[in-house]
């Protein structure tokens, strides 16, 4: 049972779901909260969200670093971790502690096309 198995079999059930292997797309290897990411498997990293105050410390600790789902786009929000396998759960529980308290953004609207 790899280190991730272990938080998924530890945090999932009740408001808490389990990665959803049928699905292809981003976050398909995600623990979800109210339907909200809060810790993934990305390329071989451990991916958590955590405040952007955190995601700075454990940069500065030399545990993490802002995870960049795609060159040049940083999530300020997100860490990666390789490695240090024996903090991800303490860091999985955070995630859920900060993304399950977390309200709803409300998306913004579309603006209607111009006629011209």
């Amino acid at each position: 049972m790899s280190a991730f198995d272990r938080i998924v079999a530890a945090l999932a059930g009740g408001n808490v779901t389990a990665p959803d292997e049928e699905r292809s797309s981003f976050g398909s290897n995600a623990l979800r909260v109210r339907g909200k990411i809060f810790a993934m498997m990305v390329r071989g990293l451990f991916v958590a969200k955590l405040p952007k105050a955190r995601v700075a410390e454990l940069v500065d600790q030399e545990i993490g670093r802002p995870f960049e789902p795609a060159p040049g786009r940083v999530m300020k929000e997100w860490v990666a971790i390789d490695g240090h396998e024996a903090k991800w759960l303490a860091l999985a529980k955070e995630a859920l502690a900060f993304v399950g308290a977390t309200k709803s953004r409300p998306k913004p609207k579309k603006k209607a096309a111009s006629r011209s």
